[in-house]
């Protein structure tokens, strides 16, 4: 006689799992504060709280933020790509290494933020009754390219999603 067992897992992404990944993305920005005397602390509680909002209703594809020179991202920038994880399991790293004494000079701080495949079917008026309620209005505009290259280096997760961060390296 033989015998099979399934055992079936479910995980709800809550709030709480958006905050604790929001939190990192927090806390990288703090750092690159402190290194590169942007973005403010005001900036950085609306970028999470924005976080916040488009991973609970996973409306986020990718969100950059880092400093631009002649239209294109210069180290330090940070990409954020957000993904479901599909019952997989991803690291959840800590915060941090972001790399002090790269040259900023003539370079200003900026974010862009692209939508995912769930955001593009809401209607119009869905969309915009959704960007009401973010702290930040963000307008259209050309996404900057890359003075170097995007280096996967962390990973956040909770809740069945993930944030893979990424970093600009200079060639």
């Amino acid at each position: 006689m033989s015998y099979s067992y399934t055992i079936t897992e479910s995980t709800t992404f809550t709030i709480t799992h958006a905050k604790h990944m929001a939190a990192k993305v927090a806390a990288d920005l703090k750092r690159m504060q402190r290194f590169y005397g942007a973005p403010s602390d005001a900036e950085i509680a609306n970028y999470e709280a924005e976080v916040i909002e488009f991973l609970k209703a996973g409306y986020l594809g990718t969100v950059t933020y880092g400093f631009r020179r002649n239209g294109d991202w210069i180290a330090p920038t940070i990409q954020y790509t957000a993904k479901d994880l599909a019952g997989m399991v991803a690291n959840d790293d800590d915060p941090g290494r972001v790399h002090p004494n790269s040259d900023t000079s003539g370079a200003s701080f900026y974010s862009y933020l692209t939508y995912s495949v769930a955001w593009d079917a809401l209607t119009s008026n869905e969309q915009e009754a959704f960007k009401r309620t973010l702290p930040l209005q963000r307008n259209g505009a050309p996404e900057p390219g890359i003075d170097g290259y995007l280096e996967s280096d962390k990973t956040y997760a909770a809740g069945g999603r993930a944030l893979d961060r990424s970093v600009v390296r200079s060639w």
